[in-house]
């Protein structure tokens, strides 16, 4: 029994399509939240990066490590990130980025 295996290119050409998409959310975007979004798409390509190449030296787990503390230090942003979102719209009534200005929205 022959077991497929796939090619590292793969992952890291998923990897890259991610963090494209990801930056083009952040760039295009207005909406915090969808920018907010972006950001984990970001993180996330990364931790597909680091567990491809952990593929190719499964004896080393770095590439987990570092995937796990990735995931854990994007679980603490959303968490803070989201609470931030709430509290501008508390505050603004909005959650638009260019609408976001100085004083307080009446």
């Amino acid at each position: 029994m022959s077991e497929s295996v796939i090619p590292v290119t793969y992952f890291l050409l998923v990897g890259a399509i991610l963090f494209c998409i990801g930056i083009a959310l952040i760039i295009t975007k207005r909406n915090a939240i969808v920018v907010l979004m972006g950001i984990e798409l970001i993180l996330n390509s990364a931790n597909l990066n680091f567990v491809a190449f952990n593929r190719q030296y499964p004896e080393d787990v770095q590439g987990q490590v570092f995937a796990l503390f990735v995931i854990v230090v994007a679980a603490a942003e959303a968490a803070v990130a989201l609470a931030i979102v709430l509290k501008v719209y508390q505050y603004f009534g909005t959650v638009n980025l260019d609408e976001v200005k100085g004083s307080k929205k009446d």
